[in-house]
């Protein structure tokens, strides 16, 4: 097994040149940004983190090592696209139990590289060390002109969805019913949960017209609500739109309830934003309201459904 600094020097190599802003990367105590490197609308710098842990978000027998790297990144990434910013660099801790090797590791780094670069980002920094578990926690920086935050809701603007909810979820169920996922509706369900993509573009672009924005990782309910609960409005979803096509097709195929899954599955990383208009081709699946709570059918209250770290799924 290679020693901390050797492995440090392998995963240099496979993280590649920090970005332009970007005047110091791996290799010293910390990274340096250079502000005046940014582009002349980035007015906010926005700060995320997120973990991934082993037995918690993934199970090793679901997914490869590269498959870690990549959902461990992005998870991180798509919290940006929320605030209508763009990736600036990335840091990352990892704490690595004995059984994980370097093979692993560099496995991890190329998902974690190849998700970064996809973003027009790269991994500038991060930590080494001994764990009990497989654990990565990523931090990202970014930038946007017009941060948008939770709180702007007014009753009367229309809810837009970009990206598809539910599918992550029922990737997550077939692999929990050990489904042979080479069936092509599986695979569609499974890839989405091992390879979701931070939808940046759809954040910076919804974010110049947004009143309010989320992505949705633990739920399109309970995301919705957190809207609802920040700008004191009632929102109601259109049981119709939320759920996709593509959704529709491997729950049928498989016995699974695609409005129970697109309600609360989360790990989509599809972007929910409220506005007075809607640019061309949006996808409206509601309505913001004087009230409390997220709501279908306008009978039935929603708000509890998805996933909390400490109170478990439903």
């Amino acid at each position: 097994m290679a020693s901390e600094f050797e492995r440090i020097s392998s995963l240099n190599a496979i993280f590649g040149a920090p970005p332009a802003a970007v005047s110091l990367g791996i290799g010293d105590d910390a990274a340096i940004i250079d502000l005046g490197a940014l582009e002349p609308h980035a007015g906010h710098l926005v700060w995320t983190i997120d973990a991934c842990v082993e037995g918690v978000h993934f199970r090793r027998e679901w997914l490869g090592w590269e498959d870690v790297g990549w959902r461990s990144l992005m998870a991180a990434a798509s919290d940006l696209a929320a605030m209508a910013a763009t990736p600036i660099g990335v840091l990352c801790a990892v704490a690595l139990p004995d059984d994980v090797g370097d093979e692993a590791l560099e496995a991890i780094a190329r998902g974690q590289a190849a998700a970064a670069a996809s973003l027009s980002t790269a991994i500038v920094g991060g930590n080494l060390s001994r764990g009990s578990e497989l654990s990565i926690s990523t931090t990202l920086l970014g930038a946007c002109g017009r941060a948008v935050p939770r709180t702007g809701a007014q009753p009367g603007d229309l809810l837009i969805l970009a990206g598809p909810v539910g599918l992550a979820a029922a990737g997550v169920r077939l692999l929990q019913q050990a489904v042979h996922h080479d069936e092509p509706d599986a695979s569609a369900a499974v890839q989405a949960w091992r390879r979701p993509i931070a939808r940046i573009a759809d954040g910076v672009r919804l974010g110049a017209i947004a009143t309010a924005q989320i992505d949705i990782s633990d739920g399109l309910a309970q995301d919705a609500s957190h809207i609802a609960s920040a700008s004191r409005v009632r929102i109601d979803l259109d049981a119709d739109a939320i759920v996709g096509s593509e959704l529709r097709a491997v729950c049928d195929r498989f016995g699974l309830d695609a409005l129970q899954l697109a309600l609360s599955g989360g790990e989509d990383y599809a972007v929910l934003a409220t506005a007075a208009s809607v640019p061309e081709g949006a996808m409206v699946i509601g309505r913001c309201s004087a009230g409390e709570g997220v709501w279908v059918g306008g009978a039935t209250r929603v708000d509890q459904l998805g996933h909390d770290h400490f109170r478990g799924k439903p």
